[in-house]
């Protein structure tokens, strides 16, 4: 199989590109919000507890969120992948129309601002944590938008393969992938994992399970399940080509931060488990 024949550019206003790659941020995160409304309506899932923000707060957090995701992501692909194009082309630092974002500098912007948030608002542990939950519910949506115009884009490819469904990423758009080079689509495998089977496991905890009374169950759920994901897929995944031998042959620097993530991600879930129900919370003011 090839890469489809798709357009990293869906149109143009003027000398604007719009991308299919914004696109993606744009439905992740307004798709996200949406979703998290309906969660925060549905008062069954709540009881005897609240939750921790109303609908009204929920669209102030999400633009502390939304400026989480974009700089940390950024900051996050140039300390983690790329610290060279400080020096190197330092304009280029913020270019992000350009590509180079981290997943996991994008998760832990969310961490900060969704922590400084809660700080501002007084809200206290528990209901911060189901705050996180809140949040996890929605982020699978985020990832499976953004692997997929990875994919479109034809980045992020898979190391090389000889699997029936490999694929060569090449195109009249791109052929960073090398000319007849065949490869894994780790971008589909991602959205299939990281997306859509991550999701719909949230959402049995949340809508079957009711966890939102175990405080940071769900949250630790989406940290350790996408840090298993990704880390499994690394191994399929071809590593940055400016990364050191050791990033490329040993272990990849996605799996070292994976691994820190599932580790995180089983402290929250036992944190969760080891303790009852707590009482019903409050709105925040």
């Amino acid at each position: 199989m090839t890469l489809p024949e798709i357009d990293p550019v869906i149109f143009h206003i003027g000398p604007l590109a719009i991308r299919w790659y914004a696109l993606a941020y744009i439905a992740g995160i307004v798709l996200g919000w949406l979703y998290l409304g309906r969660l925060l309506r549905n008062e069954g899932l709540w009881t005897p507890r609240q939750a921790p923000v109303n609908t009204d707060q929920l669209d102030d957090l999400i633009v502390w969120i939304t400026l989480g995701v974009i700089l940390g992501g950024r900051i996050g692909f140039i300390l983690f992948y790329d610290l060279s194009l400080v020096w190197r082309d330092f304009f280029q630092v913020f270019m992000i129309q350009n590509g180079g974002m981290s997943f996991h500098g994008g998760f832990m912007g969310v961490v900060i601002a969704t922590v400084l948030y809660g700080h501002f608002k007084k809200i206290d542990l528990l209901q911060l944590l189901n705050l996180g939950d809140l949040l996890a519910c929605a982020a699978p949506i985020g990832l499976f938008f953004g692997r997929m115009a990875n994919f479109i884009n034809g980045e992020l490819w898979g190391r090389e393969t000889s699997v029936p469904w490999g694929m060569v990423f090449c195109n009249k758009y791109s052929c960073s992938g090398g000319p007849g080079i065949v490869r894994h689509p780790s971008q589909l495998y991602e959205a299939a994992t990281e997306g859509l089977i991550l999701f719909a496991a949230l959402w049995y905890l949340a809508h079957i399970r009711k966890e939102f009374q175990r405080p940071g169950l769900i949250m630790g759920t989406f940290i350790a399940g996408y840090g298993v994901f990704r880390f499994l897929i690394e191994f399929v995944r071809e590593p940055d080509s400016q990364m050191w031998d050791f990033f490329k042959n040993v272990m990849t620097m996605g799996q070292i931060l994976s691994l820190l993530m599932v580790v995180a991600g089983s402290f929250l879930i036992w944190f969760a488990l080891r303790k009852e129900s707590a009482p019903p919370g409050k709105h925040v003011a």
